[in-house]
């Protein structure tokens, strides 16, 4: 939906196209470089493709979790791989945060 990528957006950058994580992540949805090219982004500095890249990852995601958004928001933050092998939100600080607060954000 739109309210969920305009919170992811918030959340993560704040709406700032050039902004770079310590991690790497790109862009306002903070795109991996990994996902970039899979997601159809060429330039992740680009707020609208990296919106857009942001939104199918989202997609894939919430598919992948049959529509849960807890485990959607976990595996966009700490990657789908971490999420398999917890079998639900990982123990990481930083990611069950990111859920809560996006959760909030949504007002759930």
């Amino acid at each position: 939906s739109k309210d969920l990528i305009q919170a992811v957006a918030w959340q993560e950058s704040n709406y700032l196209p050039n902004v770079v994580s310590s991690a790497g992540a790109i862009g306002v949805m903070q795109l991996m470089p990994s996902a970039i090219s899979y997601l159809g982004v060429s330039d992740p500095y680009n707020a609208e493709q990296n919106i857009m890249g942001g939104a199918k990852l989202l997609s894939f995601l919430s598919d992948r979790y049959n529509g849960n958004l807890e485990l959607t928001l976990a595996a966009y933050n700490a990657g789908y791989g971490a999420v398999d092998k917890y079998n639900g939100i990982p123990p990481y600080t930083e990611t069950q945060n990111f859920v809560q607060k996006i959760k909030a954000s949504l007002g759930l």
